[in-house]
Parts: C-alpha cells; structure tokens; sequence
C-alpha cells in the first residue's frame, strides 16, 4: 500500500516509493486493480444470491397462500421452471456432516474384525479399510469414505456393532444452500450456467 511515498513490503516495512524498482510498482498496481475488480464482483454475487433467494421464498410463500399452507423455515430442496421449459433453478440443501467421540469406538471395532479375520491374509484389507478413517491436510475425516462402510453388507457381530457406533457418532455441523440455474440446449438437456471463473 502506498503510504506518503512509501510502499509496505511483506514484512510490513516501509519502503520509499523511489526505491522500489518500477515493474514491483507496476505489479503492484496491476494485482490491486485486479482483486479490488475481483472484491467488487464477489459482492454483486452476494447480493444477487440473497435477492434470488428473496425472490424464491416470496413466490414459494405465495404458491403455498394458494392452498392455505404456511410453509416454515428454509430447509429442502426446491426446482423452479419456466413457463416454456427452457430454464430451471435449483435449491439444494446440503448438510455438513461430522463425527462425535463414538467414531473412535467404531474405529476400534472394525479394527477388531481385521485383526480376527485377517490371519493369515493379506494386509491389504487393513490398509483399505483404515483408508477411510485417513485425515486431509486440515484434520478432517472424509464422512463419504466412512458412510461407505456401512454399505458392506458383512454379517460379522462386532462389524455390526462398529457401523452402529458410525450412525450414532453422526453429526449434523451446519448445513449451506446452494443455487444452480440451467438453460435448457438444443438436445433436450439442461446445461449449468456457471457463476464461478474456473467453469467459465
């Protein structure tokens, strides 16, 4: 930023303008009109996903008044189309899911069953099965992978009991509502219409 003739570095310092070469200025000034652009855009999405968002609850209020409904809260998921079919919108809730303290116990569980039925064999399945309890970079457990456990159908007592302790251990953390818009193409099929620059 530049401060009475000074330019602050990324240790914070101040730098006299004149001692800064002119493509670092030149940078400079070119990243900040770029992401002030960018900030700026960023808002107007913002605002017109809480607009949309209005605009859909209100007509949705409005559809139910017509059949003395009074539909409470946010929370479902809702397709809007128009009149001729060639564009939809699309309201999705998405809960995001945690474990509690009795995803542990599920986990010392399961690893009872590979200890017992893995003498003898191959590690493999160790190793495939503890892949779903592996953390990304953030401490994280990828609730998919664990979810997936429970679709083995393995009769064993114990096993049962871990993908019991899995569905106890869920947690609802939060949930996010999300938009989508479509346009209906020339083959019948309704493309995304992308808000994000990496689709665009």
């Amino acid at each position: 930023m530049d401060e009475k003739g000074y330019l602050t570095d990324g240790q914070g310092r101040l730098v006299p303008t004149d001692l800064v070469k002119d493509i670092d200025k030149l940078r400079d000034q070119t990243v900040r009109a770029i992401v002030g652009n960018a900030l700026e855009m960023r808002e107007m999405v913002g605002n017109f996903k809480r607009r949309t968002m209005e605009d859909i609850l209100a007509f949705v209020g409005t559809s139910a008044e017509q059949y003395g409904v009074n539909l409470g809260g946010r929370k479902g998921n809702l397709t809007l189309t128009t009149f001729d079919g060639r564009y939809r919108i699309l309201v999705a809730m998405a809960d995001r899911l945690s474990f509690d303290e009795r995803l542990r116990v599920a986990k010392d569980l399961i690893n009872a069953c590979i200890n017992r039925w893995s003498a003898g064999s191959r590690s493999e399945i160790r190793i495939l099965v503890q892949d779903a309890f592996q953390t990304d970079k953030t401490g994280r457990i990828n609730t998919a992978r664990v979810l997936g456990l429970r679709r083995l159908a393995i009769e064993d007592p114990d096993w049962k009991k871990a993908m019991q302790a899995i569905s106890d251990s869920i947690q609802v953390s939060g949930s996010k509502q999300y938009l989508r818009i479509y346009e209906r193409g020339e083959n019948g099929e309704y493309v995304h219409v992308p808000l994000d620059m990496a689709a665009l």
